[in-house]
């Protein structure tokens, strides 16, 4: 999906005009994928603009950045403050936000240590990530040639870049062979995850999940549903999940951050419950959005409320 450009972009504590926004093409991160980054969306409600869980992302870019032993030298407080001044500064509504940490320019090689780490966050208006019908229709999606990362090979609990050239590979396969994404099993056969998503399944009743040791990223979405789905009094299990369960699920879904709650209709062409959003998916989308779009009360304190603008905090 293209980019609807906005006027700033805020790079190492400045705004810097959209297409101004620049690296060295011999920064670290250019050659070794040495980058760490979130993705965060903010909804629009009747008190204003709200960021959709601001603080976890924040922690998540750190703790990403810890296992890579990259030093992020702005605290959690200080990034919240510098999303919050970008939007403002852009006026901007519903967005979504990419906060990104990288190694940057000082020498080449595989060890990044000598490289700066540098932050910029972009914030742009962006639509819904997999298709404005997939929310209802829901999207056909196949079972990937490619697996996930072998545990102690590349870290998938960490959010970096090169995590995601796994995930092109399993993308660029899913769109060739005419679905809209993939989903790729873990070393063992397991199923993972998505390109970019953490993925449910309903069977017999229960709402399961892969757990962390499948090779996923400890989705933010993924966690907000699982806690708004016990509110519901259903059963939710994090579990190894055999690719042949996807076939018999009565319902399968994406979760994140981009595709929010975005139901799965076919999968490899075949048919999953009815073809469509199923009643417990509804549900949770209903919650779901109920809930970032201000309808529902904020018993969590995950709704951050954008300010005025004042100017840039760090």
């Amino acid at each position: 999906m293209p980019f609807k450009k906005a006027e700033y972009i805020w790079m190492n504590g400045e705004m810097v005009k959209w297409d101004d926004a620049k690296i060295h093409v011999l920064s670290h991160v250019v050659h070794y994928g040495s980058s760490v980054f979130e993705g965060m969306r903010t909804y629009v409600t009747d008190q204003g603009t709200v960021c959709f869980r601001l603080r976890e992302h924040s922690i998540r870019l750190r703790n990403s950045a810890k296992i890579y032993r990259m030093d992020i030298k702005y605290s959690e407080e200080e990034i919240d403050r510098a999303i919050l001044d970008l939007i403002g500064i852009n006026g901007l509504k519903g967005c979504y936000v990419r906060p990104v940490a990288y190694r940057g320019y000082d020498s080449l090689g595989v060890d990044p240590t000598p490289c700066p780490v540098d932050l910029t966050i972009a914030a742009w208006e962006w639509g819904k990530y997999l298709g404005p019908e997939a929310l209802e229709q829901g999207v056909s999606v196949c079972v990937s040639t490619w697996n996930r990362m072998a545990p102690n090979t590349m870290p998938p609990m960490a959010k970096c870049g090169a995590n995601y050239a796994n995930g092109q590979l399993i993308k660029m396969e899913a769109i060739r062979k005419g679905y809209v994404e993939g989903i790729a099993l873990d070393p063992a056969g397991h199923v993972s995850e998505g390109s970019g998503e953490n993925i449910f399944v309903v069977y017999r009743g229960d709402l399961i999940t892969p757990p962390f040791a499948a090779c996923v990223l400890p989705g933010i979405t993924r966690d907000t549903i699982i806690t708004l789905a016990r509110d519901m009094g259903l059963n939710v299990k994090e579990q190894n999940i055999p690719r042949e369960m996807l076939y018999l699920a009565d319902e399968v879904f994406f979760t994140g951050s981009a595709a929010e709650v975005t139901p799965i209709s076919k999968i490899d062409d075949i048919v999953v419950g009815a073809g469509k959003a199923g009643p417990i998916t509804k549900k949770l989308q209903t919650a779901f959005f109920d809930y970032v779009e201000g309808r529902a009360a904020d018993k969590y304190n995950w709704l951050t409320l954008v300010p005025e603008y004042k100017g840039v905090s760090v």
